[in-house]
């Protein structure tokens, strides 16, 4: 068995496949990460000859205040793929040799097997499998959801998918979200590099009203899942539900194109974003985060610091907002 650091996109990617591990795990990302906010990635590839038995993407994660090690910063997971327990083990020491006792963060989309702990981080996915197409989806829907879906259709509004000409659109949304729930936002430039790196694989999705931006959102395809980091409506139209329109869109996309399932992304158990996510129909699968403390809860620390970035000034904030975005992996 050895461990072998990749530098060759086309054959991680290619890996990436074989072991279905979702969209985050692809080079594009990695690309995203390091010419974007400058922390470096190290990729790794357990093999016996020629056979890739496991893979692990790691980043080492720079702050003004300390190194830390994770996999991977800015979304819902990375962890070890791996085939057996041997390449498991071997990566899992080898990440650990490379933090040399600095902080080390990996994250499952499922309970690891072979290592004690980690527990469960207080988040859960949701996810929906998909029936074959957008028609069965649209009839296994409830009917207060279809009702829904119509209401933003009632008032003219209309959904597009596309490309990087409707990221100016997005992130105006994206922005003011993200104001209004006391968080930095990332930069534009880190969606730009992300929709070009991912190509094909990466969709925008927008609901408009009379050419006025009402809700978008950015899918990720990866072999047989569709998965939405990011999704965003205007809560001065909120009583159109501009974000069903938007959630369906993507759902009855992703149906059609014969994916298996769609990823809503994480939420906390019990939370609006949750409950809304389950409406579709998603049952939630738990994610397990080696070497960060379970919480399902926002501590208060955070709840200060979401109430000051709220009052900040909308300019100051979209200024100051990308800056510091780049020292928060979550």
């Amino acid at each position: 068995m050895r461990i072998k650091k990749i530098e060759n996109p086309s054959f991680w990617d290619e890996v990436v496949e074989t072991f279905g591990a979702g969209p985050y795990l692809y080079w594009a990302w990695k690309t995203a990460i390091e010419k974007v906010y400058r922390h470096q990635g190290i990729y790794l590839i357990a093999q016996k000859g020629d056979e890739p038995l496991g893979l692990l993407p790691l980043v080492k994660f720079k702050t003004p205040f300390k190194t830390s090690w994770v996999s991977l910063p800015f979304c819902d997971y990375g962890g070890i793929w791996s085939k057996d327990k041997e390449s498991f083990l071997h990566l899992f020491s080898e990440a650990q040799r490379l933090a040399q006792g600095k902080p080390l963060e990996i994250r499952f989309s499922q309970k690891p097997p072979y290592i004690k702990g980690p527990e469960g981080a207080g988040k859960v996915r949701l996810l929906l499998e998909l029936p074959g197409n957008s028609e069965k989806l649209w009839k296994q829907l409830k009917s207060k959801v279809r009702s829904q879906v119509r209401r933003p259709q009632k008032d003219g509004a209309k959904a597009l998918v596309g490309g990087l000409e409707l990221l100016p659109a997005f992130y105006k949304i994206y922005q003011e979200n993200m104001h209004y729930l006391g968080s930095p936002a990332h930069s534009i430039q880190w969606f730009k590099v992300l929709l070009s790196s991912f190509g094909e694989r990466a969709r925008v999705v927008l609901v408009h009203l009379k050419q006025t931006p009402l809700a978008a959102a950015i899918l990720l395809f990866a072999r047989d899942t569709a998965t939405v980091p990011w999704a965003s409506s205007l809560r001065a139209y909120k009583k159109i539900s501009p974000n069903m329109l938007l959630y369906w869109t993507m759902l009855a996309l992703a149906a059609d194109q014969g994916l298996k399932y769609f990823d809503f992304g994480r939420s906390s158990p019990g939370s609006g974003t949750y409950r809304f996510k389950k409406q579709w129909g998603a049952y939630e699968t738990p994610l397990y985060w080696y070497g960060r403390s379970p919480s399902g809860k926002i501590s208060k620390k955070r709840e200060i610091l979401a109430k000051g970035w709220q009052k900040t000034p909308k300019p100051l904030a979209n200024w100051l907002g990308p800056f510091l975005r780049r020292y928060i992996s979550l």
